[in-house]
This record gives C-alpha cells, structure tokens and sequence, in this order.
C-alpha cells in the first residue's frame, strides 16, 4: 500500500531527475579527480550516454536500479499501486536499455553500465573499470 496520496506521489515521481543525478556526479566527480574529460549527456550518441569519452567511443550510463529494472522479476512483485504503469514503464526502460546498447555496439561503441549502488558503495571502483576501457581502446 503506497503511504502517500495521489498527490504527493506525483509530485515525488516529478522531482525525479533524468540527468545530473547523485550517482552521475559522483562518476563525473571521480572521473575528473583523475584528470578524464568527457561529455555530459552525449546526444549525438545513441540513447545520449551520461558520460561519453566521444574520441575513444566509451559510452559510460549511470543506472539507477528502480528506473533500469535491477533484479526485476523479484522486484517487480514488490509493485503494489498503479502495477500496469509501473510495468510498462519499467519493461519499456529495459528494453530501450538493450536496444541503446545494440546501436551503440554496432557504431562501434562500447558500452558500461554501472548501477547506482555500484557507483555510490564504490566509485572508484567503478572508475578503474572505466579506465581500463579506456587503455584498451586504440
């Protein structure tokens, strides 16, 4: 049962942002303290990447784990108001999730997706990965 009204929850679900979240800028924050430049919401890229390192072709997406669908299928049964949007919505962000990697992959991009516990637990972790792409690619 959601302890919120009508009102309240649309109101949160408005204040929701889709970029320059917390974990983008706690990526952002990492990347730049090791001396990486990128570009911020990329369009010129499929699905905009959050981070782009446009001469190296690294796509780098901050995902929060409702939003992207972490651990669906278990998490989808904890859904208990407005389930057929909720759904929908969620399903949909998966699919286009596969969908923005594929047309990246094939331009030749490679693609990292870090969940939002990943970044905020670990950071720097998540930024050693992302070196690592970077070293690889020629």
């Amino acid at each position: 049962m959601d302890r919120h009204t009508p009102e309240q929850r649309k109101k949160n679900m408005q204040a929701v942002k889709n970029k320059d979240s917390k974990i983008e800028k706690i990526l952002r924050k990492e990347l730049w303290e090791r001396g990486y430049r990128y570009r911020k919401n990329y369009s010129k890229a499929a699905g905009k990447p959050d981070i782009a390192f446009v001469g190296k072709k690294i796509a780098v997406f901050a995902d929060s784990e409702f939003w992207h669908g972490k651990d669906w299928g278990k998490k989808k049964h904890e859904i208990q108001t407005n389930k057929d949007f909720w759904f929908d919505k969620i399903e949909g962000n998966i699919k286009r999730d596969k969908i923005v990697n594929k047309k990246l992959k094939e331009s030749g991009w490679t693609v990292l997706r870090f969940w939002g516990k990943e970044i905020s637990s670990d950071p720097k972790k998540c930024v050693n990965l992302i070196e690592k792409s970077l070293r690889n690619s020629a």
